[in-house]
């Protein structure tokens, strides 16, 4: 379904690319002196313009609202991806972006998913219809672990690298790197930026091993399975309620599941995120008597926060965390 539907706006955006791209080096070779980058979706945005500052021109092909997982490209979007210089993407996050940078932007495309390390996390990356048999990993109610749904028959590398300040400091430094060696004569504009990226990421860090080290409760519930690196960075359990789609419908069985889980560990909250509808969130929360809050995947900014940014988000997760966790 969703793969046919991107299958078909390549095929169209890719005929777009000779007329879009062919207009000439100064549409997207950077006739004012600045390198022109791509960045898939916001976390590699922030990355890109933290970084690379005057010296580029960054341009993100996940608009502000935009769920990143469901991306689909405009034949405008593709033809920036075959001009740019550099695009920097995750593969195999966003398959329409895979797709264009393949066919049309092989030398130019940067892929950060060797440098953060993935992993296979437990995340289920698969919809399946209510009563799929399927194999459930072992260990997963113990602490510092994924809880993964029942119905789950793949465990693929979950990509949410960006939740983890760890792996995303490696990031990071591989796409400083890449800048680096793209355009050269800016280098110590990139060095100088990144150190100080990288220090911000540093704290950070900090701030959640000091934030979350003493906590009365170690499970959190969330809406979409989008938490594990940091559930297992920090030491907490992450249950997810949907799979690897955060818009997903999840089953009966599931909703079951985890009503059993947040009554038997005394769960306070049921977090949701900005850019998907709440409303499983809440009917489960109402059904169990907790609360709901926010907890971002910071897969994208919405209008109710374009004024923040990947380290004010983070921050505020952590806050979330330390109150429904009930943490000293």
């Amino acid at each position: 379904m969703r793969s046919s539907t991107r299958a078909v706006v390549a095929g169209l955006a890719a005929l777009a690319v000779v007329t879009l791209a062919g207009c000439g080096d100064t549409a997207a070779g950077g006739s004012d002196g600045k390198l022109d980058v791509v960045a898939s979706f916001y976390p590699l945005e922030f990355i890109a313009r933290s970084v690379g500052g005057d010296a580029v021109n960054v341009t993100t092909l996940t608009a502000p609202g935009v769920e990143p997982h469901d991306l689909e490209l405009t034949p405008k979007q593709v033809g920036s991806i075959a001009g740019a210089k550099l695009v920097v993407y995750e593969q195999g996050l966003q398959p329409a972006v895979d797709e264009a940078v393949a066919q049309n932007a092989k030398a130019a495309g940067f892929d950060i998913a060797p440098a953060a390390k993935l992993e296979a996390t437990g995340a289920d990356f698969e919809e399946h219809e209510e009563g799929e048999a399927a194999a459930t990993p072992s260990g997963t109610v113990e602490p510092a672990s994924y809880v993964a749904p029942a119905a789950q028959t793949s465990d693929g590398l979950d990509p949410h690298f960006w939740l983890d300040p760890v792996r995303y400091a490696a990031v990071v430094q591989a796409v400083t790197d890449k800048l680096i060696s793209t355009d050269p004569d800016h280098a110590d504009g990139y060095k100088q930026r990144a150190a100080t990226l990288l220090g911000e990421v540093g704290k950070l860090d900090t701030e959640y091993k000091t934030g979350l080290a003493d906590c009365k409760l170690k499970t959190f519930v969330t809406s979409h399975e989008a938490f594990a690196y940091l559930a297992k960075r920090y030491g907490l359990t992450m249950v997810g309620i949907a799979g690897f789609t955060p818009d997903a419908e999840p089953t009966p069985t599931r909703i079951k599941e985890v009503q059993e889980i947040v009554r038997s560990q005394q769960v306070t909250t049921i977090f949701y995120e900005e850019l998907v509808s709440p409303k499983v969130a809440e009917s489960i929360a109402r059904d169990v008597h907790v609360k709901t809050a926010v907890l971002s995947p910071i897969e994208g900014l919405s209008d109710a926060n374009s004024q923040e940014t990947y380290l004010s988000l983070m921050r505020e997760n952590l806050q979330e965390l330390r109150k429904a966790n009930s943490c000293a």
